[in-house]
């Protein structure tokens, strides 16, 4: 997942967002449980849907009652991986559980900052002894949760994920696994990875995913429904999108933005516009790239995305402590922000720090 954060005061604290526990504790605590709910960052996406998925399909193979809670709208394409499985999708907090449904315990996967969480913060709030966190990303917020599993080198949430379900079911490989908890898992470390284009796959991500198809996932079938079901509303962003590129610093930066009379125009929503920022990547000058994104008249959605450092060229431009710089986080190569600003003065600021970090 790529963070979108807020410009809002933060409380994370790089330092402090660590580890604290590892997965046979958190094994065990799932384990004592009678009910968990599980939930992640709002918009999920490929890696926080399939790592909500598998654990839930490992907790109900335990007898345990449990439920993922999906914050906000997701693509439609997501629809034939989750099936039958019970699912809740929430706007708010009025719809979480509480009394005698209070949860006995809430993992929340793929993210651990509040930025991220907004739909459940009030409810979240006063119960962090019943929370764990399972998280890849750089920055979070340690208040959020008594337990926290943070795996910075791994390139999805799903990576940990898999392991839990794995121990979980006392199992010598994930390639024994379920085929409906492996397809998920799969999913997510998939799309997390670019379909396994990006610069965050590494030995462990291939080991991971052979052992996935060994389980019997179908490549081809989770390729084909994620990935070849656009709807002609996207094709329209897109298009909306590319004509409003812009290149910038000797044309290695390259802006794109979206206004909300080009969803309106397109018919389309939010989720259909995402994987737009990995278009101008293909211009060989291109070191990185944002897509504004105009939520209303103060707020911009940003996207960014950055090329891996070349042997003996350019180096690497960090889009993460770019995204800081603007209230957002994520990774080096993938990150992002909301700029409580219009989008011509966000776009400003995004060129002028993009700019200067081209150096």
């Amino acid at each position: 997942m790529n963070q979108q954060a807020s410009t809002a005061p933060d409380t994370s604290d790089p330092d402090l967002w660590s580890s604290n526990t590892d997965l046979d504790a958190i094994a065990q605590r799932l384990r004592s449980a009678r009910s968990v709910l599980l939930l992640t960052h709002s918009r999920p996406d490929g890696d926080a849907i399939g790592s909500t998925l598998a654990v839930t399909r490992t907790l109900h193979k335990l007898g345990i009652e449990a439920r993922p809670v999906y914050m906000g709208p997701w693509a439609h394409r997501f629809d034939e991986i989750v099936d039958d499985t019970p699912v809740l999708r929430i706007g708010g907090p009025g719809q979480l559980p509480g009394g005698a449904d209070e949860p006995d315990v809430i993992l929340i996967l793929d993210t651990g900052s509040w930025s991220q969480l907004a739909e459940a913060r009030d409810w979240l709030k006063g119960r962090a002894e019943r929370i764990i966190v399972i998280d890849h990303h750089l920055h979070g917020d340690p208040a959020l949760a008594s337990m926290r599993l943070i795996e910075g080198k791994a390139s999805a949430a799903c990576q940990p994920a898999a392991e839990l379900c794995r121990r979980m079911l006392d199992l010598q490989s994930a390639s024994e696994l379920p085929v409906e908890i492996a397809e998920p898992l799969y999913l997510g470390l998939a799309t997390d990875t670019g379909w396994f284009r990006h610069s965050n796959v590494k030995p462990a991500v291939f080991t991971l995913a052979g052992e996935l198809l060994k389980a019997g996932v179908n490549h081809s079938n989770i390729y084909e429904a994620i990935e070849q079901s656009d709807t002609a509303a996207r094709l329209c962003l897109i298009g909306r999108a590319l004509a409003s590129l812009k290149l910038h610093a000797d044309n290695q930066v390259a802006v794109m933005s979206l206004t909300r009379q080009d969803f309106k125009d397109c018919g389309g929503e939010l989720e259909d516009s995402g994987g737009v920022t990995d278009l101008p990547m293909s211009v060989e000058s291109v070191r990185v790239a944002a897509v504004l994104t105009e939520l209303d008249d103060k707020l911009t959605k940003l996207s960014l995305r950055s090329k891996p450092a070349r042997r003996g060229g350019a180096k690497l431009i960090d889009v993460n402590q770019v995204a800081i710089t603007l209230g957002g986080g994520g990774h080096a190569q993938a990150s992002g922000a909301k700029i409580h600003e219009p989008l011509d003065t966000a776009r400003r600021l995004v060129i002028e720090a993009l700019t200067k970090a081209t150096g």
